[in-house]
């Protein structure tokens, strides 16, 4: 069954390259009306602006409506704000958001209906104003195929930064559990993820870089989504966390920490992570470790509220419920803490936990811990950009056409951002007037 899955993915993703050049291209220039333009996310917003797309490039922005060149597209947006594309650095793209549905399904799953899921989900979470999202845990050869697909201009989606599978220790998150003795050979057979001791946990950060992870995911402590009644505290020793981290880096990859538990985050922390996902259990000098290695905070705080919810209506496994109860009870004051210490804080959701296309509800949950609208809005923009080095984030000469807009103003209500009108990623525009728009575009 390994060696099936890993041909087809192969040849589905030679097919995808092969296309690829010969589907959609962006229009080769288009000229933005927008009414106001919040270009450089944490200055002031412009007032009526036109920004000019090349070849799925930013050229220009100028004062004013300016006058379209002979050729030109145009695209009205001057009864809107307008905004980079929002960049979700925590998503499980080909994860099914409906618990229960997944429980029931999985076993008869196989990697091409995983592929179909992916996909679905990729299209819905564009369409909510996300252009980029870093995905943190699923299927190594799905999530590469699936960003090849994306960046050839075969389907719908935002730009997908993959993590692969996330490193695990045996029998931890991100581990095989929950399965029957027969089940558990089976997919343990199948896993590259899983390791035990420095060495091993070495050789399981290779073999992710070596299906095309582009930054590496472990799991520091439990979590509430594994079948297993482990709680959320620290999982890997103090090597295997130093063993993942150093591995990564000496291959330019940056590293981040699943991590719940303070015992767990902290020891991320000393180890060197880039960043920590969820935090749930953050004390003051978790705060200072923060701040002494500059590694930044991903709060994921709908993903608690989401986890909490699914364990109650029983769509859950039984040790899933004390866990969700555990994290939700201390999550916000949590982040809130991180905030109020001025740690480095970058947007993701967790999306296949919550709901894909409900990304933007985390702002709202964001202004709550004590940020500002325009701070959010900068971690899901710039602040986000910066981390992952890419040229996106503003809408600045040279960075890429990633531009979205919403009737109302985000900045006195940032809830506007859960109602996306306008979408262009690359220059291709897939939402216009809140409408789905024809792919390949006519």
């Amino acid at each position: 069954m390994a060696m099936r899955t890993m041909l087809t993915g192969a040849m589905l993703g030679v097919a995808f390259m092969a296309s690829g050049p010969l589907a959609a291209q962006p229009s080769a220039t288009t000229y933005i009306h927008a009414g106001r333009l919040l270009d450089q996310p944490g200055r002031d917003p412009r007032g009526p602006s036109t920004i000019i797309v090349r070849d799925g490039k930013i050229a220009e922005v100028r004062d004013g409506f300016a006058t379209p060149e002979d050729g030109a597209k145009v695209v009205d947006l001057k009864n809107a704000f307008v905004l980079p594309g929002l960049i979700d650095m925590h998503v499980h793209i080909s994860s099914d958001d409906n618990l229960l549905r997944s429980r029931l399904e999985s076993s008869g799953r196989d990697v091409e209906d995983v592929f179909v899921i992916a996909q679905g989900n990729a299209r819905r979470t564009l369409e909510a104003g996300f252009t980029t999202v870093r995905d943190l845990g699923g299927d190594g050869r799905t999530t590469t195929t699936l960003r090849d697909a994306i960046n050839n201009g075969v389907i719908v989606g935002p730009t997908v930064i993959p993590a692969g599978t996330m490193i695990s220790v045996t029998g931890g998150h991100g581990g095989v559990n929950g399965l029957n003795r027969t089940l558990t050979h089976a997919v343990a057979a199948e896993r590259t993820n899983i390791c035990d001791g420095p060495d091993g946990c070495a050789s399981a950060v290779r073999a992710q870089i070596s299906l095309g992870a582009e930054v590496i995911k472990f799991a520091a402590t439990g979590g509430v989504r594994s079948n297993v009644a482990g709680g959320l505290g620290k999982q890997m020793s103090d090597a295997e966390m130093k063993s993942v981290v150093d591995t990564a880096h000496s291959f330019g990859r940056k590293v981040t920490a699943h991590a719940h538990g303070k015992e767990g985050i902290d020891a991320a922390l000393r180890a060197g992570v880039d960043s920590i996902e969820h935090g749930s259990f953050i004390d003051d000098e978790t705060v200072r470790l923060f701040k002494a290695s500059n590694a930044a905070l991903v709060p994921t705080a709908v993903a608690p509220i989401a986890a909490l919810a699914q364990a109650r209506r029983g769509d859950a496994p039984g040790p899933q419920l004390a866990k969700a109860e555990e994290a939700a009870a201390a999550h916000a004051n949590s982040i809130a803490r991180a905030v109020k210490g001025n740690v480095r804080i970058l947007f993701g959701t967790d999306s296949g936990v919550a709901p894909h296309g409900d990304n933007a509800k985390e702002f709202a949950l964001m202004v709550k811990a004590g940020m500002t609208p325009a701070q959010a809005i900068k971690a899901a923009t710039i602040d986000n950009a910066a981390e992952l080095d890419r040229p996106i984030g503003a809408i600045l000469p040279g960075r890429e056409a990633d531009i979205i807009a919403v009737g109302g103003d985000p900045l006195a209500d940032v809830t506007a951002l859960e109602t996306v009108d306008f979408v262009m990623r690359r220059g291709v525009v897939h939402k216009l007037g809140g409408k789905r728009q024809a792919f390949p575009p006519e």
